[in-house]
């Protein structure tokens, strides 16, 4: 769809990618439950590189509270197990071979508070890039309007749809950082 002056599909898709991003986050921020995509946001130095962790070992989900990590290469279970220790995810392997398995520690009530800190970090981010987009979208109508290309009242009406389109998505973002909180407060 797009108003006079303003491709707000544009502007959609764009807001989208910053819900996806939080959704991202999200999903590696550890509750109390074991979780494949927990080791998503870990690289490991291999081959000269920085790859994903899914580049190199399979991750599987054993029990509730395990992760076990299957190194494809010997030679790299080194750099997957210092990748994991200093991924700032609290977690200690356990070298078996070419295998690592990651226990999850239950979460304490301050290690709680800190995880919904740092949801509260992810989401303002998003709500920050959502407001950007917002930014270009009122700017582009404005602009129409000074070069002549829409009038005065369709720049209001453009304008009031990209608000409406950003109240929306930062109303999408309070939701899925609402859900976040109570899966991490969730004992």
């Amino acid at each position: 769809m797009s108003v006079e002056g303003v491709d707000l599909d544009d502007l959609k898709r764009r807001m989208q990618g910053a819900l996806s991003v939080l959704k991202t986050e999200f999903a590696g921020l550890r509750t109390g439950r074991a979780s494949s995509s927990m080791l998503d946001p870990i690289t490991v130095e291999a081959y000269g590189q920085s790859m994903p962790i899914n580049q190199v070992a399979t991750i599987s989900v054993p029990e509730p509270r395990m992760l076990a990590v299957q190194v494809w290469d010997k030679t790299m279970v080194s750099a997957v197990d210092k990748a994991i220790r200093e991924s700032n995810l609290g977690l200690n392997p356990v070298v078996d071979g070419l295998l690592l398995r990651l226990p999850i520690p239950e979460l304490n009530q301050e290690r709680r508070q800190e995880m919904v800190k740092v949801a509260h970090k992810y989401a303002e981010q998003a709500r920050v890039a959502i407001r950007h987009v917002r930014r270009d979208g009122m700017d582009a109508a404005k602009k129409a309007e000074k070069d002549g290309d829409i009038s005065q009242d369709d720049s209001r009406v453009a304008s009031d749809e990209v608000q409406k389109l950003t109240d929306q998505m930062i109303g999408e973002v309070d939701a899925m950082l609402e859900k976040k909180e109570q899966e991490i407060s969730q004992v």
